[in-house]
């Protein structure tokens, strides 16, 4: 059922005390493939390039899996594991009270996708983060919204047999995916729209993507957008989602990532681009950091 559904695959089960109890229950929402998968049992599989991109989304029990050179990662009900199109794939083992939501993503669909949110094309070769937050903030929506889809494969007359409704799903999926995960454009995706900006707000964001470097206060980005504070709180929140803060703190993360993702090890330190872009405390960094990009800082630096 993999092999026909997803990918080809070698699988040997690793639990000579259960037999192979496999449920598989799967659905084709245009470019994604979104899966109910247990095996019942523990098993290893083996596939080769998967040549699109995956998201392993674990309702309960774990799954160690690995991708290319990467050293084996535990995904469960807490951290999703995603899959690159290139790289040798293993699942180490996906034990026997793993459930999980498998969702397989058309490599060339989910780059249109980008390019239709960012109007303007972009090279292939695109790389996500390999983890996943799914217990907070957009991976745990995303991650329901693929629990809901899939709960719908079943209901005749649901959303998926309703094709206008069938194609908003599928659209919120795939910018969902985008706006979860960490990758080299996910800071134009951040960035509002600056024509539907009120003017104290555009002013900040601008001098905020200028020049994130710079020790910004409060009180001194309030005189950049020539408002008072409170109202330039208020304005962020509304159009942001965030304090003028906070979205300081957002832009700087995502210049660390670029910059750890472009760097050779042997010539940047993850302390030295942490400090250039303001994080003083690297430990509370390193945490953020692995919450947005589903990896640690030094993992991203020594990635080839």
């Amino acid at each position: 059922m993999i092999g026909e559904t997803y990918y080809a695959n070698s699988i040997d089960v690793l639990d000579r005390e259960h037999r192979l109890d496999a449920s598989f229950e799967v659905v084709r929402l245009g470019p994604l493939t979104l899966g109910d998968l247990r095996c019942g049992t523990d098993v290893h599989m083996r596939f080769g390039d998967l040549g699109a991109y995956h998201v392993d989304v674990p309702l309960s029990g774990e799954l160690v899996w690995r991708q290319g050179t990467r050293t084996p990662a535990v995904a469960n009900a807490r951290r999703a594991a995603v899959f690159q199109p290139e790289g040798a794939t293993t699942l180490e083992r996906w034990n026997r009270d793993c459930r999980l939501l498998a969702v397989k993503i058309c490599a060339q669909d989910l780059l249109r996708h980008l390019e239709v949110l960012l109007d303007r094309s972009v090279p292939t070769g695109m790389r996500l983060a390999p983890e996943l937050d799914i217990s907070q903030g957009p991976g745990l929506s995303w991650s329901r919204a693929v629990a809901l889809v899939v709960q719908e494969m079943d209901n005749e007359h649901g959303a998926l047999a309703q094709p206008l409704m069938a194609a908003r799903l599928q659209d919120a999926l795939l910018t969902g995916l985008l706006l979860a995960t960490g990758h080299r454009y996910r800071e134009e995706l951040d960035k509002p729209v600056g024509a539907a900006l009120p003017g104290p707000v555009k002013r900040v964001v601008d001098a905020i993507h200028a020049h994130p470097e710079r020790p910004y206060t409060t009180t001194e980005l309030a005189g950049i957008g020539q408002v008072g504070t409170r109202w330039l709180q208020e304005g962020f929140r509304r159009h942001t989602g965030m304090s003028p803060m906070a979205y300081l703190r957002d832009v700087r993360m995502t210049r660390v990532h670029t910059e750890l993702r472009q760097a050779d090890p042997a010539q940047l330190t993850v302390g030295e681009a942490a400090y250039r872009w303001g994080f003083t405390h690297l430990g509370r960094f390193a945490d953020s950091y692995r919450t947005r990009f589903g990896e640690l800082p030094s993992q991203t630096l020594n990635t080839p």
